[in-house]
């Protein structure tokens, strides 16, 4: 029997390299997508025919348990968020609601339709938001700075709570930020490629950005998927911080990105106060060491090949639409 994994939010960035990963291992993978008129399926088009889609949503608990009920995975990620930070403020309650409570009625699904299923809850480094020390580890305390990160608190904590009121296998990844040519353009690594991309070819003459002094801890999201199979291969649930350990600015980023197309980002990036966030994260970076030694994971992709990977793959996509 193959094993099978159900994804929610199996149509974004990390959805889609994981989905593409379980299938290698040889899983049968289900994905949840909502029923509306404007799901994107450019992420999973090249291997859709392989997966299995089922409609359900993460505000309804009772399509969540019929989902469960009529699939039986042994293994849930549960992946599908309001994800964007900048979009949190002005929906802090939908980003409540999908972000927060909609890992509630995930676990609370999986308690009443299957309490073996193994659960993996996407955490995100924007807990930590104002950091108390450096670098962040499994046991810093939080101090999230956006609804968002205050939502990702939220399903944190309900997960090690379900873990430990019902002897759940139930796992929380806490990810920093990790990056794709899959990444959404409202992203500001995709923003950066895709401008220098656009520049480049001659469509744009700028690029308009917030805080270049902003640090994040970057990695390559097809690395980082692979830790999430990992925690649910183990003995027992445990949290994980998942991270490169190194830290970049976003200035940094848009050196290294105009630099491989061979120019000069001072002469196209303008700071724009309209992208500032209303209370900065200013340095998020992670220690990995508790995965590196648990669960033997470690990055592969650095930080240089991940600019360079993700300009190539806009410069070829414009390529392609503007013939």
């Amino acid at each position: 029997m193959k094993k099978r994994a159900l994804i929610t939010g199996i149509t974004g960035q990390d959805g889609s390299y994981l989905a593409e990963f379980l299938l290698g291992q040889g899983y049968e993978v289900i994905g949840m997508v909502r029923r509306t008129s404007t799901v994107n399926f450019e992420r999973i088009k090249h291997f859709q025919s392989r997966l299995t889609l089922v409609t359900g949503d993460l505000l309804d608990e009772v399509s969540l348990i019929n989902m469960l009920r009529d699939h039986r995975p042994s293994e849930v990620y549960n992946l599908a968020a309001q994800s964007f930070v900048q979009t949190s403020w002005p929906q802090p309650v939908f980003t409540g609601e999908t972000t927060a409570l909609g890992v509630t009625r995930m676990l609370d699904a999986v308690r009443l339709a299957d309490p073996d299923i193994r659960f993996y809850q996407a955490s995100s480094s924007e807990m930590f938001g104002k950091v108390v020390e450096v670098p962040q580890k499994e046991t810093t305390p939080f101090y999230p700075r956006s609804p968002y990160g205050v939502a990702k608190v939220y399903g944190h904590w309900i997960t090690v709570n379900y873990r430990e009121s019902y002897d759940m296998y139930a796992c929380s990844g806490i990810l920093f930020n990790h990056e794709s040519p899959r990444r959404g353009l409202e992203f500001v690594t995709r923003k950066i490629s895709n401008a220098v991309a656009r520049i480049k070819l001659g469509l744009d003459e700028e690029l308009r950005l917030g805080n270049l002094d902003a640090r994040r801890d970057w990695g390559f999201a097809g690395d980082y998927v692979e830790a999430m199979w990992m925690m649910l291969q183990q003995d027992q649930p445990d949290d994980y911080v998942i991270a490169t350990g190194e830290t970049h600015s976003v200035r940094e980023f848009c050196e290294q990105a105009f630099g491989h197309v061979g120019l000069n980002y001072t002469d196209y990036v303008v700071m724009d106060e309209r992208f500032m966030r209303p209370a900065e994260v200013d340095l998020l970076i992670g220690d990995p060491s508790k995965a590196q030694g648990a669960l033997g994971w470690r990055p592969k992709t650095s930080f240089a090949d991940l600019v360079r990977m993700m300009v190539d793959a806009d410069v070829q996509l414009l390529k392609e639409q503007n013939r």
